[in-house]
């Protein structure tokens, strides 16, 4: 299941009171799409509200969401405004395990059957010890993979891609996964000014958005400039448990 339309940076908005469209999508795998003309949270609540019973009987549930993989890779404070993230929050909320997997874009053609082999494969190993945890949501970001840097392995370590194309497995060993910290600064804003027909004046944001380079050690982002597939646990209590007795104290409450 997925929006029917991209929805970068639409974080985690929903459809409130309009209603939400339902189509079949035709997908290159044994697997029925679904298309909501909706958010990707959307999606998630659509889901597990409804379609899942219907498909698999009433009191069922999914053990495990995952959303992606994103076109983007979705690290520091992008994970925000991320829709990809978004609908793995929710699926945590509503007491479901889930993950979100994107992977960073560079200049060269991404291999999204070589990222979907590391995805799988750091999946696998989050699930190694069992379940994560019904309310768990795990950020996974994976490094460039590229034309490009791609060198065919011997044939003992292939797998067949969805279009019959060998896909070879070697990076395996030089993206380890290691899990650090979400990234906390690096946005950089950006807007160009122009006039609308109508002598109105417009702002166009462009040329903006994460600064890759501007990260603390051990961040996301910065482990994921080096080649490292990055997990983040992440929680939707947006409390800050820190500063609770802090401004109880400032109000008198002890």
């Amino acid at each position: 299941m997925a929006p029917l339309t991209p929805q970068s940076a639409t974080g985690h908005g929903i459809t409130y009171q309009d209603p939400l469209m339902v189509s079949h999508a035709e997908v290159p795998t044994e697997m029925d799409g679904i298309a909501v003309d909706g958010r990707p949270a959307d999606c998630v609540k659509l889901a597990i509200a409804s379609l899942w019973e219907e498909r698999f009987g009433r009191g069922s549930r999914p053990d495990l969401v995952i959303s992606g993989m994103n076109a983007g890779a979705n690290c520091g404070i992008n994970v925000i405004y991320s829709g990809t993230v978004a609908a793995a929050i929710e699926a945590a909320f509503l007491g479901i395990g889930s993950i979100a997997v994107s992977l960073h874009l560079g200049r060269g053609k991404p291999r999204f059957d070589v990222a979907a082999w590391h995805a799988r494969r750091t999946i696998e190993r989050l699930l190694a010890g069992g379940s994560i945890g019904a309310h768990t949501c795990l950020n996974v970001n994976i490094p460039r993979c590229e034309e490009a840097e791609w060198v065919a392995p011997s044939p003992d370590t292939t797998f067949q891609s969805r279009t019959g194309q060998s896909v070879g497995t070697d990076l395996e060993e030089s993206l380890e996964i290691e899990v650090c910290p979400m990234n906390t600064h690096g946005i950089i804003d950006r807007f160009e000014r122009r006039e609308s027909p109508a002598g109105q004046g417009v702002l166009l944001g462009g040329g903006g958005g994460l600064d890759f380079h501007a990260t603390d050690e051990g961040t996301d982002v910065e482990r994921m400039m080096a080649r490292r597939i990055t997990v983040t646990p992440l929680q939707f209590d947006l409390t800050d448990h820190m500063g609770l007795h802090l401004w109880r104290s400032r109000l008198g409450g002890g």
